[in-house]
């Protein structure tokens, strides 16, 4: 049996795997979301671990096994979201900064405009923006005030640390930090005094299928034996282990993704290029479009508005009505992600009128995550210059069918939904046993089921007026907040 950690942005679902891949137990829980100031999202570091250590043992409980019982675990997280923490110690020294964070957008627009973006665009795949851990870790160690000695990294590091003691980063984590040569696998030395960083504060990258150090934490000794961020272990989780395959995760954020090979990265205008994962002498990358905010959104209905009471409403509401009724919602609460890349882009609605209901809002909302999956589709397709077949799609919204139908006829080609749903969990968990020795590559992929597929049923016509809708809108909330 293998035990998936998948450690989210908004809570920590485990699952405990058997030697099929089946899911045998599961267990889940919210943590708290803090927000000091406009722009700025943080997390309480020593309650995501807190949280993440009851959840596991909920599910290896709701599994009835011991952790004895476990030939390994297997780690995913919300990439990006810096943590600092004293080493002797292991407290945090300052609340996580979220990947959803915009406080360091202005210290972005200073590097641009000094001429360093090219540098970092080369050498790490990224663009510069506030997303990326790199410009977090320098506002932690200066206005955070977190001394130069601590031991700085994203929340794969964080959990790693907490269950065996080690410092370690696997390379699809370590990408994300505006700090690390995805070609040579390391710590870019000049990057990291661009931004003040020790490379002694960094964790040693290592890959996503080893060996990283054993737990006690649940009984025996169990080997912590793969890891890699949400978005890649998701990608792994789906299958898409060769070029031409890619997936998209609705989760808090959308991120779409697709396999782009072992050679040399390919950098395109508007999407990021990371590395997908590194297993023994193998590098493969991945072409990525992140969108920040889409079940966020519904969230935001629930507990900002509280027009809804669970996200499961939204799909009988936007069934309620026939069409959108002009009424556009984009939900840039935190800027605008991949391909549009705008951190003073805000949340904006148009085409409300003195009809528009809660479904009105409901609907524009699942709309929203819809069209940013098909801006992303668009800029992913001229990039590879090989248009879409089919969406792998996977994440907690996939359970809403009328989402999940509105995107199949956007994009104009199937929405596929696989038998397991929760596919960050299962890559993480797949990783771990193949490190183990529980399956081969070749196994896991054969794993992977399909439970659901939506075909496109909208016209062109209707297709191409509300995506021209939908950019009318996007260009009103760009720009809005900028200095």
């Amino acid at each position: 049996m293998i035990l998936g950690i998948d450690q989210g942005t908004t809570g920590t679902t485990c699952l405990v795997f058997d030697a099929g891949g089946r899911p045998c137990g599961r267990a889940y829980s919210e943590f708290g979301q803090h927000f000091p100031r406009p722009g700025w999202v943080e997390h309480d570091a020593q309650e995501i671990w807190d949280v993440t250590r009851r959840v596991a043992h909920e599910a290896l409980a709701d599994a009835g096994i011991r952790g004895q019982d476990l030939a390994g675990i297997g780690i995913t997280n919300q990439r990006e979201t810096a943590v600092a923490w004293d080493r002797a110690s292991g407290r945090p020294l300052h609340r996580a900064i979220v990947w959803q964070d915009r406080r360091t957008a202005g210290r972005c627009d200073e590097l641009r405009a000094a001429g360093r973006e090219p540098m970092f665009r080369e050498r790490t795949g990224l663009v510069l923006d506030a997303y990326f851990s790199g410009t977090k870790y320098e506002w932690l160690l200066g206005e955070g005030g977190v001394d130069a000695r601590a031991a700085l990294g994203t929340i794969d590091s964080w959990l790693v640390f907490k269950l065996t003691g080690r410092h370690v980063s696997d390379y699809s984590n370590a990408a994300r930090t505006l700090l690390f040569d995805i070609r040579e696998r390391r710590w870019d030395e000049e990057l990291c005094d661009v931004l003040g960083v020790p490379v002694a504060s960094l964790p040693e990258a290592v890959g996503n299928a080893q060996v990283y150090g054993e737990t006690t934490e649940f009984g025996g000794r169990v080997p912590v034996c793969g890891m890699a961020g949400d978005q890649q272990a998701a990608l792994y989780g789906q299958g898409c282990h060769a070029p031409g395959l890619g997936k998209n995760t609705y989760g808090t954020g959308n991120f779409l993704l697709q396999h782009a090979g072992a050679g040399s990265p390919l950098l395109e205008q508007g999407l990021i290029t990371t590395i997908a994962w590194g297993i023994g002498d193998r590098l493969d990358y991945a072409l990525e479009s992140s969108m920040f905010v889409t079940g966020a959104a519904v969230q935001w209905l629930r507990d900002g508005l509280g027009i809804i009471a669970e996200a499961a409403e939204t799909e009988a509401l936007a069934a309620s009505l026939d069409s959108n009724d002009g009424v556009y919602f984009v939900p840039a609460l935190t800027g605008l992600g991949s391909p549009h890349w705008d951190p003073y882009a805000r949340g904006t609605i148009v085409g409300l009128t003195r009809g528009a209901t809660r479904a009105h809002l409901a609907r524009a909302t699942l709309e929203a995550i819809a069209y940013q999956t098909a801006d992303a589709v668009h800029a992913q397709n001229t990039a590879l210059g090989v248009p879409l077949q089919e969406l792998r799609a996977d994440g907690g919204a996939t359970a809403n069918g009328w989402l999940m139908q509105f995107q199949a006829d956007l994009l104009g080609v199937p929405v596929v939904v696989p038998e397991v749903a929760e596919t960050t969990a299962l890559g993480a968990a797949y990783l771990a046993g193949v490190t183990a020795g529980l399956w081969t590559e070749a196994d896991t992929r054969a794993m992977w089921t399909e439970a659901r597929r939506y075909e496109p049923r909208m016209g062109d016509d209707e297709r191409a007026s509300l995506l021209a809708d939908w950019r009318r809108a996007l260009e009103r909330a760009r720009g809005w907040a900028a200095p």
